[in-house]
């Protein structure tokens, strides 16, 4: 059994917005009707030989609205989400999204949506609006998150960070995105928000986002003490361990369609938190090779099956 973690989709009617973003205006992307159906992720996991899919998204345009027009583009997402689960039921499942520091509005339509629609657990943005997951207003969401059981997946927004040198080539899609996820990782491990929900189940995608090429330097600058002083202080101390310590606690997904990187990710944090994915939907086209990737890693039959399968089925409880 193959389970895809990582498919995108809209509600029906959010479809004209897929490429309205203040974003998408500044790399003049081309409006053309979104890929991100329900219908079209049906479509790919044929193409895949895909058993499950698993349905969720970032919501890009999050970035241009006020906290009121989130929650309600979160609750849309979340009720869409939902049906398709009931409809497509066993081969849909369905993330919330959220915005973890959004407060008490947003705190209690997650735990709605787990308990009463019966989503698998929340899909956020690595950042928004300047915000990053490890800022004190996220600590309730992280909270419940671990109490409910539920996985949190860190996924990167439209761009975070650098916008400016990133709206040509499609720089913003494959570089700065991957950069913002790994800065949330790592800002999520040394302000010791794993530390602090040592039970909380966190996933990044794209493989943190090269998070794991960077660990290493993470590390010594946590064990070097003053020998490094030039660097800047390593205070206040909220964790007890290495960051990569940290990182071995978290899953990767596997997005990157990059079987040395791929590789990487999966020694970093080991076959039992590696999870398959492919972002197809909305890149239906690259579905069959992201299936294909996983084979090329040389794994097991044993962890071959737990990274397509298993630890999906784990984490979801499905």
């Amino acid at each position: 059994m193959i389970i895809d973690f990582h498919v995108h989709v809209l509600p029906p009617e959010d479809m004209a917005a897929f490429t309205g973003t203040q974003f998408h205006r500044n790399i003049r992307a081309t409006s053309k009707p979104s890929p991100t159906t329900i219908e079209n992720a049906l479509e790919a996991a044929k193409i895949g030989g895909v058993d499950i899919t698993v349905i969720s998204n970032p919501i890009h345009n999050l970035r241009d609205m006020d906290r009121k027009q989130q929650l309600e583009r979160c609750q849309r997402q979340n009720r869409f989400n939902a049906e398709c689960q009931n409809k497509y039921h066993g081969k849909i499942f369905g993330m919330a999204s959220t915005v973890p520091w959004g407060g008490d509005e947003f705190l209690r339509e997650f735990e709605r949506a787990i308990k009463q629609d019966g989503l698998k657990g929340a899909w956020i943005t690595s950042s928004l609006q300047g915000q990053y997951p490890d800022d004190d207003e996220a600590m309730p969401f992280f909270q419940l998150a671990q109490e409910l059981d539920v996985p949190v997946v860190i996924h990167p927004p439209s761009v975070g960070f650098g916008e400016e040198r990133m709206r040509d080539y499609r720089l913003a899609s494959s570089v700065g995105r991957p950069m913002d996820g790994a800065l949330a990782i790592a800002r999520m491990i040394v302000r010791g928000v794993l530390e602090r929900f040592p039970t909380l189940k966190v996933v990044g995608t794209h493989l943190g986002g090269g998070i794991c090429e960077m660990i290493g330097r993470m590390d010594y600058a946590y064990t070097l003490g003053d020998e490094v002083y030039f660097l800047g202080r390593y205070e206040p101390m909220l964790i007890k361990h290495k960051p990569s310590h940290y990182l071995k606690m978290m899953y990767l997904e596997s997005t990157s369609y990059w079987v040395p990187g791929a590789r990487c990710a999966l020694e970093s944090v080991g076959a039992d938190h590696f999870i398959f994915g492919t972002d197809a939907p909305p890149l239906k086209s690259l579905k069959a090779e992201g299936v294909d990737l996983i084979k090329k890693l040389g794994l097991s039959p044993q962890d071959e099956r737990k990274v397509y399968c298993e630890n999906a089925r784990k984490l979801l409880k499905i």
